[in-house]
């Protein structure tokens, strides 16, 4: 279960958790927590749902890396759906590291069609 008030769901094998509207140092910890209890429970995928977020410090930013750097270690694919804090995250670099989607739609339905298209077709 993630941390208190980030609700972990499952779509599938894919893991989602949304965000709240600001991350900032006085709830990046708790964002951080969530983020990484939810990256260790062995998802296909996991989908950082910031579609409602609007504002994201750099505290927000390391909790996202720490987050990918323990998807990466445990084989689970990393997506952000994201508009309202899109500029900063590609100004930071992450998109670079991370694909960003602009709905939590988009970015479950990329993740099912890589799912889809590494399977045996036999």
């Amino acid at each position: 279960m993630a941390a208190a008030g980030y609700k972990l769901r499952w779509v599938g094998q894919h893991a989602v958790v949304g965000m709240p509207a600001e991350i900032d140092v006085t709830n990046a910890g708790e964002v951080r927590q969530a983020l990484l209890s939810a990256a260790s429970h062995d998802a296909a995928v996991l989908v950082i749902d910031m579609s409602g977020t609007t504002f994201c410090d750099s505290a927000g930013v390391q909790a996202i890396i720490a987050t990918r750097k323990q998807a990466a270690a445990s084989g689970t694919q990393l997506r952000l759906a994201a508009t309202g804090v899109l500029r900063l995250l590609k100004l930071v670099g992450i998109d670079q590291l991370i694909p960003i989607y602009p709905t939590l739609e988009e970015a479950l339905a990329g993740a099912l069609a890589a799912e889809a298209s590494t399977r045996d077709p036999r």
